[in-house]
């Protein structure tokens, strides 16, 4: 069973993607912040993260790089409820980019996809 770690500030995303993706067949952890973010990935060792962006106190984008730094070859899927992020060039180093919608449809999408090894296509910088 393919483990998925959730990083959202948000009680009722978590609950509510936690619940989906159960329903999926996902093991889901959950994290209210990046407080110890590192640590938990290296304790539950997870096969994919969906961060989000915009939260009270870390910015997803710079938790992003700390986790390219340790964690390379993990998946990573933001998740986000602003499209603006899309053409931060930090937010390049994510494997997928999702704005946040009550259809889960196109985040479990993102999620076979990533989990599958499918290399995404870059967005243009233009």
């Amino acid at each position: 069973m393919k483990k998925i770690l959730i990083v959202d500030d948000e009680e009722v995303i978590r609950m509510l993607y936690g619940e989906e993706l159960e329903e999926e067949g996902y093991e889901v952890v959950t994290a209210g912040s990046g407080h110890g973010l590192m640590e938990m990935i290296q304790r539950e060792k997870p096969d994919l993260v969906i961060l989000d962006i915009k939260m009270a106190e870390h910015d997803g984008l710079d938790l992003l790089q700390e986790i390219r730094k340790d964690f390379y070859n993990i998946p990573v899927i933001l998740c986000s409820a602003y499209s603006s992020f899309k053409g931060d060039l930090k937010s390049i180093a994510a494997d997928y980019y999702v704005v946040k919608s009550a259809d889960l449809s196109e985040l479990k999408q993102k999620i076979k996809m990533a989990l599958e090894g499918q290399i995404p296509s870059q967005p243009s910088l233009k």
